[in-house]
């Protein structure tokens, strides 16, 4: 499994970039990393289908706080920590972005519910 040999937040573009050891590099934006989330919030507690997170398009990143050799917690402006992004969570979080996002956009509509949070 690649680890990463580099993690930057960056406030302009919104993103968290990862380069991995193998070559990789993916630049997750803050919304997608917040509505994809490892937590069971999100994941829920079964193999189910995840929670449909809404609202979270302008979500920021406060903290990038590493948790030990084998990952890092995103600590949320909207309260969520909970989350803890191993390296090979981030990994497939890069290398299913676009089919993930366009996942995602499809069960918002199917919902009926925006990615904006509501007035």
């Amino acid at each position: 499994m690649p680890h990463p040999t580099d993690i930057k937040l960056r406030t302009k573009s919104r993103t968290l970039d990862v380069a991995f050891d193998d070559g990789q590099r993916f630049e997750l934006s803050w919304e997608y990393l917040r509505v994809f989330s490892p937590s069971a919030e999100v994941r829920g507690h079964g193999s189910g289908p995840h929670i449909l997170v809404t609202g979270k398009e302008d979500v920021v990143i406060k903290e990038v706080e590493p948790i030990g050799n084998y990952a890092v917690r995103l600590i949320f402006d909207d309260g969520h920590d909970t989350g803890l992004y191993s390296w090979p969570v981030l990994y497939e979080l890069g290398t299913l972005q676009e089919t993930n996002w366009r996942e995602y956009l499809g069960r918002l509509e199917s919902a009926g519910v925006s990615r904006r949070k509501p007035d």
